[in-house]
């Protein structure tokens, strides 16, 4: 059974930091390109970051030089670190993994950036 379970939210004052981490389970974890996607409330959930099985990241404009996304393969773990957090980041941050036509999300963790 597939499981992703995230963890590292919180509340944060703008300018601060926070690191998500997404235990994976019940795939081959080093063969996914995993992503991270936030969504506010009133608003579809946005792609933020990626990173694929070799490494290569991708991110969206606006958190670029602020995020950066990792993964330990040993762990099957993906994480993102978060600095110089806005207000605008706030949101649920969900991560995610295709195989085929198949979305799985974890349960979200919730991230609050105070001004």
């Amino acid at each position: 059974q597939v499981q992703l379970v995230e963890s590292g939210g919180g509340l944060v004052q703008a300018g601060g930091s926070l690191r998500l981490s997404c235990a994976v389970s019940g795939t081959n974890f080093r063969l996914n390109t995993m992503n991270w996607y936030r969504q506010d409330p009133g608003n579809q959930r946005e792609l933020v970051a990626s990173i694929t099985g070799g490494g290569r990241t991708n991110y969206v404009d606006s958190v670029k030089d602020r995020f950066t996304v990792s993964r330990d393969n040993a762990k099957n773990t993906v994480y993102l670190q978060m600095n110089t957090l806005k207000p605008e980041d706030t949101g649920v941050y969900y991560c995610n993994f295709r195989i085929l036509n198949a979305n799985y999300w974890g349960q979200g963790t919730q991230v609050t950036v105070s001004s």
